[in-house]
């Protein structure tokens, strides 16, 4: 490989930029005591392994552990940062609850009941969550797992659950599923609807395809990095359906708050209130959950992968209810990433600078909004107040102040700022291909883009060139050149996910994008779909200039769901699918029956629904013929997708 792939050094100006922000950055000391605080034992090699593959090797950033000071390709600020979450191992947090942290992008949560484990959140991966619950139970003594918790819709706090259960356990009873109402809904369908472009949108949020190493990976902000195994999902047992519900799991009483829109959509805090030291009056503090709504890090109003922008009104008012249900009461507080905090006075410090974040962005972004300034406008005038830059756990290691801002804009005022030039604007291929002409070519259009990166003027520079790139993706000079102000952008964010991003994009304008593959169909997922969803998601396939004028009208009936599910219309007009539940069309061209698991596996792409037909696994009363104008019509999703160039 030739010199030019690899990463850059930093520039002059770079070293300059990361130089004066490390004589800002005043870390806070106590983090570290925090981080370390109740080291119990740690995984025995780091490595954590599926059928033979690497999932998890905490050694891939010893780098990261091996010096204070930060290299000269990363900002001190975020290097700090990636130390704290170098830190792994099993903690106890107080008696009776641990946490394993490091061997996941989010932290496991064991809590000793009367018989067993109450398991918090069972990580991304089943890999990952078993060898965690194999740590506790080697270090702490064997517990079955009686009851789990899943504090919200990300698929870092559920996807691990078959690492630390089985199915037929919860099935049975022996093992409880708490979880927000509409959990399952929104755990589900944002990995269906929107999977594949999240996935691939993931890569740079995470930097997923980076190798560890000062210049290129060293953190993901929110923890680590992200495990690579087996994902899943088991349906929740129960829901929380109101704050002030209360429920007692094992022996351990606890109360919930719900927290929907904040930072997921089917989110909740809860309280031990019986847990906690005695005090002299003989009444008890007790444990603060704060799931993901209050972390170490300014958090995101609207991930680089991509979601729905988040309520950051909402997301304050109940960090301040928390702080007012639970504040007086709680001896510590522990969330689903990074470390606790204890004592009831810090505790209620850290809530109020967590509430006033959030509160923060959302006041100023909408009052510029209401003088007219648009998203990058607002982006560029606001600059977070010395009240956040002098607590770590408000600055942007993960969320940003410069896309925050421009996600709470969105959620009210939506992509359009109000200009008509920006209404129906050209195409990243047609623009790109005008803005060449106008500069005067491709060597006039490099020349000034150089002279700009010559000053250290990188933003303009991945502007300017990011249009040579789209017009003529073969010109190495303009892709060079490019990745070489990503690049240096990457060296001087604070944020982890922007550094990420940053870096993946200047990697693939070097390298090219990961191979194409087919979009993987998460199997594990599968329990938990609903028909609803599988419908939904084959909608979205379809190949709609390919149906036009045809009208089709099929049944379906699942041997495997109740009565009140069991029937269903789905049926294909005006160049959209549409499907009704509970009934059956009596002009339907063809009766489907089957179970819904190999509707699952059809619709997913595991099973050909014509070799379905063959093995006798789906019966057909009607005309065959009517399902190839469906099936036969539907698009095919890849990951790999091009991102930084057509």
């Amino acid at each position: 490989m030739s010199d030019d792939r690899m990463p850059k050094p930093p520039t002059e100006q770079t070293l300059e930029l990361l130089a004066a922000a490390s004589g800002a950055f005043v870390p806070d000391t106590a983090d570290m005591d925090r981080v370390t605080r109740g080291l119990v034992a740690t995984h025995p090699t780091g490595v954590i392994e599926e059928n033979g593959r690497t999932v998890w090797d905490i050694g891939r950033h010893d780098f990261v552990r091996d010096s204070e000071v930060a290299p000269d390709s990363v900002n001190a600020s975020l290097w700090n940062q990636a130390r704290l979450n170098a830190v792994h191992g099993l903690f106890e947090v107080a008696p009776g609850l641990w946490q394993a942290r490091g061997y996941d992008i989010s932290n496991i949560t064991f809590i000793a009941g009367d018989t067993g484990w109450l398991i918090i959140d069972p990580l991304t991966s089943e890999a990952c969550a078993k060898a965690c619950l194999d740590l506790a139970n080697a270090e702490l003594g064997e517990r079955p797992v009686v009851g789990i918790i899943y504090t919200h819709s990300h698929i870092d706090h559920f996807g691990g659950v078959r690492g630390v259960v089985t199915d037929e356990q919860v099935e049975s009873g022996q093992v409880r599923i708490i979880a927000p109402e509409h959990f399952l809904h929104e755990a589900v369908f944002e990995n269906v609807i929107a999977g594949p472009a999240m996935g691939r949108r993931a890569n740079y949020q995470f930097g997923m395809t980076l190798p560890a190493g000062p210049r290129q990976h060293v953190d993901s902000g929110l923890g680590k990095a992200t495990p690579m195994g087996q994902i899943g999902l088991i349906p929740p047992t129960e829901y929380i359906t109101e704050t002030g519900q209360e429920k007692t799991v094992d022996g351990i009483r606890i109360i919930f708050q719900l927290t929907p829109e904040a930072e997921a959509p089917a989110e909740m805090n809860f309280f031990f209130p019986e847990r906690g030291p005695e005090q002299a009056d003989g009444s008890r503090k007790g444990w603060l959950c704060m799931a993901e709504n209050c972390s170490h890090n300014m958090h995101n109003l609207l991930p680089l992968r991509g979601a729905q922008a988040r309520d950051s009104l909402g997301w304050s008012k109940y960090i301040n209810e928390a702080l007012e249900l639970f504040g007086a009461d709680s001896a510590l507080m522990f969330a689903s990433h990074h470390w606790p905090r204890w004592g009831t006075d810090d505790v209620a410090q850290f809530l109020r600078h967590q509430r006033d974040l959030y509160r923060w962005m959302h006041d100023q972004t909408m009052r510029l909004a209401n003088k007219g300034l648009v998203p990058t406008e607002i982006a560029e005038e606001l600059e977070l107040p010395q009240a956040f830059t002098d607590q770590i756990h408000t600055r942007g290691y993960y969320g940003a102040l410069v896309h925050n801002a421009k996600a709470v804009y969105q959620r009210y005022l939506g992509w359009y700022d109000g200009n008509p030039a920006h209404l129906w604007m050209r195409t990243p291929v047609d623009a790109g291909t005008r803005y060449v002409e106008l500069a005067g070519g491709a060597e006039a259009l490099l020349a000034h883009a150089q002279a700009a990166y010559d000053t250290g003027d990188y933003r303009w520079v991945a502007e300017v060139v990011n249009h040579l790139v789209f017009a003529d993706p073969a010109n190495q000079a303009a892709r060079g050149l490019q990745a070489d102000a990503l690049e240096q952008l990457g060296y001087q964010a604070e944020s982890a996910t922007w550094r990420n991003a940053y870096l993946t994009g200047a990697q693939e304008l070097r390298h090219g994008p990961p191979p194409a593959r087919p979009a993987p169909a998460r199997r594990g997922f599968a329990v938990a779909l609903t028909i609803d969803m599988v419908f939904d998601a084959m909608a979205i396939r379809l190949k709609s200039e390919d149906v036009v004028g045809e009208h089709v009208i099929t049944n379906w009936q699942f041997t495997d769901l109740d009565e009140s599910e069991a029937s269903w219309v789905l049926a294909l007009e005006n160049q959209a699918i549409h499907h009704v539940c509970g009934r059956h069309d009596p002009d339907a061209a063809v009766t489907v029956t089957l179970t819904k698991d190999l509707l699952v596996d059809i619709s997913g792409g595991g099973v050909s629904f014509i070799d379905a037909v063959g093995d006798g696994l789906v019966a057909l009363d009607g005309d065959p013929s009517a399902l190839i104008t469906i099936f036969g019509n539907l698009d095919t999703f890849e990951t790999g997708f091009a991102i930084v160039e057509p």
